[in-house]
């Protein structure tokens, strides 16, 4: 799917419309499992930008993957609530430790990156700067074989910190561009959560 390729990069509208004409396609051709998936990671794309949409598509996502062994995308819905839920005081830290301990248990130890990403925009939202960068040196630690070591650009990013001096990602767009999307989701998650309060 073009969104895989798209949302790391900061560039959610075309990740979201994307996902959008995955499940459309999914409910064409009656596959379950693929509108399961899609609505998934709709709903963790979403989450970055609009908490109510993503709690929308995460309850969709649940319906359908309550009919399916999808243990992978279960977790994928786990982590997009994490994101919804960034900012706030629901133990977010805490369940992503729940999470990371139950994903490698079951044999995905690759989910680690972007559970640890979740953790990095709740703290970069909550202007947590030494949990952030304790974070950051676990994203590191993670991806330290070069698997996902993306995440780790996107992290510096969403804490308006400097661009990891050993970073060699190449972006789809110029890296000033994608540094600036995602810290544009942090500040545009402040607000929101301002405006609510």
């Amino acid at each position: 799917m073009q969104a895989r390729f798209r949302w790391p990069h900061g560039d959610i509208d075309r990740a979201v419309a994307a996902f959008e004409a995955a499940r459309a396609e999914a409910e064409q051709h009656d596959g379950p499992g693929e509108r399961a998936i899609a609505l998934t990671l709709l709903a963790l794309v979403t989450a970055f930008t609009d908490p109510l949409r993503a709690d929308d598509e995460l309850d969709l996502a649940h319906q359908y993957l309550a009919q399916l062994d999808q243990r992978a995308t279960t977790f994928y819905a786990a982590v997009a609530a994490l994101l919804r839920d960034a900012g706030t005081d629901h133990d977010l830290p805490d369940r992503a430790t729940t999470l990371h301990t139950q994903s490698t248990a079951v044999g995905l130890p690759w989910l680690t990156p972007l559970i640890q990403t979740a953790v990095a925009f709740h703290h970069a939202v909550r202007s947590a700067h030494d949990d952030l960068t304790a974070t950051i040196n676990h994203l590191r630690e993670a991806t330290a074989n070069g698997d996902f070591a993306y995440y780790v650009d996107i992290a510096t990013a969403m804490g308006n910190l400097p661009q990891p001096a050993e970073s060699a990602i190449q972006w789809l767009d110029d890296a000033h561009t994608v540094r600036e999307r995602w810290r544009a989701l942090v500040t545009a998650r402040q607000a929101h959560l301002r405006a609510a309060q």
